[in-house]
């Protein structure tokens, strides 16, 4: 389960003139992550592409699905502006619900995953999501991301190395 917002789209720097040029090469937490800007449906985003290469490499060991609010924008902006694969699984949430913390996420996830092993990487996770994760039956990782940096080597290292722990 990939989130968008905190994860690759990052923010959190530029605002505020933190990271000095619009895009970089770092993969760390050091410097300018690499990325650019665009603007998506009128909202400016900096897109990670270290996130997005990050994200092509967990394709070989995870069913990549989108678990954002964009739910089919994501598909529909994505694959073209950072090369990720097209036309992934999206996830639809209730609308309505409170968007302060990934909990509003927990019924759709809980639906689409069922009793399968699941990560979720997100940059909002809050005590019921946490709750959840250790009540499912299924193997289930949480992976917090800073916002400012989004999906980092560190990140997708946990992921490739949680994967190869299940059966």
């Amino acid at each position: 389960m990939v989130d968008i917002d905190g994860v690759i789209s990052l923010f959190g720097g530029w605002e505020r003139g933190d990271w000095g040029a619009a895009s970089g090469t770092a993969d760390d937490r050091d410097g300018p992550p690499a990325g650019s800007f665009h603007s998506i449906e009128g909202s400016p985003h900096f897109l990670s592409s270290a996130a997005a290469a990050h994200l092509l490499e967990l394709a070989a060991s995870y069913e990549l699905v989108w678990a954002s609010g964009w739910e089919e924008r994501a598909n529909e902006h994505l694959p073209h502006l950072l090369g990720v694969p097209p036309a992934l699984p999206f996830l639809r949430f209730a609308r309505n619900v409170g968007r302060t913390n990934a909990h509003w996420k927990l019924d759709a996830i809980d639906a689409y995953a069922r009793d399968r092993p699941l990560a979720w990487i997100d940059d909002a996770f809050n005590d019921a999501c946490h709750e959840w994760a250790r009540s499912r039956p299924a193997a289930t990782l949480l992976v917090q991301t800073d916002p400012q940096h989004g999906l980092t080597a560190d990140e997708a290292l946990q992921l490739e190395r949680w994967a190869r722990t299940l059966p």
